[in-house]
């Protein structure tokens, strides 16, 4: 995909969309919806169906606009010097991601912490990278460590732990079809791979302390 995107905002009453697409591959992928459409009995020339392909087009590109971001950068961009060496949590960040074997959604939370090792990073800068890494096809064991990996390269802190919570719809819609599963993934490095920082870790995320 072209790195080069239109990036439209509209604004109505006070909520404000950002679309993100290519237009050169736009109209090639809402052809191929067309087709798509006909092969499954549909027929794409219907009312209801007139704008679909162009919008699924749309809704695809910006589904997996991940792929134009660099998660590195985004921490890169607001990392202060700071004499901390305690844990920082950000939990209950919320995942929205498409499985690359089916192309469907599977969303939860993710919870992240690290131990900084001379620098911080801005808070919002955490969800963004899990939001970068999530708009691409993924498995959510994948993404699990490539948010870890991410951070401790580049903030080089004393540790990172990482746990995502998610619901996915190729289980719940067809296949095994179990509508309440959760699938759990972790991952660690430095300090909380030693049992105790990893349970103050797991205590916390489960905590109700707001």
């Amino acid at each position: 995909m072209d790195k080069e995107k239109n990036v439209t905002k509209k604004t109505t009453e006070g909520y404000e969309k950002t679309d993100l697409y290519n237009e050169e591959s736009l109209n090639k992928i809402a052809s191929d919806y067309h087709e798509i459409l006909k092969e499954i009995g549909e027929q794409p020339t219907r009312e209801g169906l007139l704008k679909t392909p162009l919008r699924a087009a749309k809704a695809i590109q910006y589904l997996t606009h991940g792929y134009d971001i660099d998660p590195g950068e985004i921490l890169r961009s607001a990392m202060f010097k700071e004499d901390y060496k305690q844990m920082v949590i950000v939990k209950d960040i919320e995942i929205y991601s498409l499985c690359e074997h089916h192309i469907l959604p599977f969303f939860g939370k993710a919870h992240i912490a690290y131990i900084p090792n001379g620098f911080i990073v801005g808070l919002s800068k955490l969800p963004r990278v899990v939001d970068a890494f999530a708009r691409r096809l993924q498995v959510q064991e994948r993404l699990t460590t490539e948010i870890r990996d991410c951070i401790q390269n580049t903030l080089k802190p004393l540790g990172v732990a990482v746990v995502i919570e998610c619901s996915h719809l190729c289980m719940q819609m067809r296949g095994i079809q179990k509508q309440n599963s959760v699938t759990t993934t972790s991952a660690f490095t430095g300090e909380f791979t030693k049992e105790t920082t990893r349970s103050e870790f797991i205590n916390l995320i489960q905590s109700k302390l707001h």
